[in-house]
């Protein structure tokens, strides 16, 4: 199954509502970290061979019409080869505030791997190398998280492009994302999830 939809924005840029925004436009099922997580055992050798480049994305995306999120995202450039058809959306956030909630989840997270249940610990490991390698290694302080985060986002301007490529806030709602992908506008509120809490929650498997 080819993918139709294509997020490159990285993790708390609004992921997790692009996905729940994809699935009710019926382009899903939309993959995302969070399945990752749900079946390690299934995808986290996948993605640790992919960080190898030795990616299998027939299996990684078995099943799925759209991915969005890490580790996704840092695979653009090749998924924009493998997948030549798919649109592409880029998630944005003011950088200053994507680089205070990055700090205080994601990379909360991963530094503190070492001491995590033994069951997450290749997830947390096959995560800190994806997000390495889109630009984000660790000790990053909160100018040179921005800095990666600006270039993360020109890279991708630069590589896809403009025709297959929205550049998106999730704060935009419905119209840009349903413009992009010829779908009609839903009835309903665009969906806001996952703040810093609910992040937790879900690496925790409370939701």
């Amino acid at each position: 199954m080819a993918l139709q939809v294509i997020g490159a924005g990285v993790g708390r840029t609004g992921t997790y509502s692009l996905k729940l925004a994809i699935n009710r436009l019926g382009l899903g099922p939309c993959h995302h970290m969070e399945e990752v997580l749900h079946d390690m055992p299934r995808h986290v050798p996948l993605w640790s061979a992919a960080v190898a480049d030795k990616p299998d994305w027939s299996q990684i995306y078995d099943g799925y019409r759209s991915a969005v999120d890490w580790p996704t995202a840092c695979f653009f450039r090749e998924l924009a080869k493998e997948f030549p058809s798919a649109k592409f959306v880029l998630t944005q956030r003011d950088p200053e505030k994507w680089a205070s909630s990055f700090a205080a989840t994601i990379y909360k997270l991963l530094e503190g791997r070492d001491q995590a249940p033994e069951e997450m610990r290749a997830w947390l490991d096959m995560a800190k190398d994806v997000i390495a390698r889109t630009g984000f290694p660790p000790d990053l302080d909160h100018d040179r998280l921005m800095k990666a985060f600006i270039a993360h986002n020109e890279a991708v301007r630069q590589a896809i492009p403009a025709r297959q490529l929205l550049v998106f806030e999730v704060r935009q709602g419905w119209e840009p994302l349903c413009a992009f992908l010829g779908t009609p506008v839903p009835d309903e509120d665009f969906p806001r999830t996952n703040h810093r809490e609910e992040f937790w929650d879900r690496v925790n498997g409370k939701i």
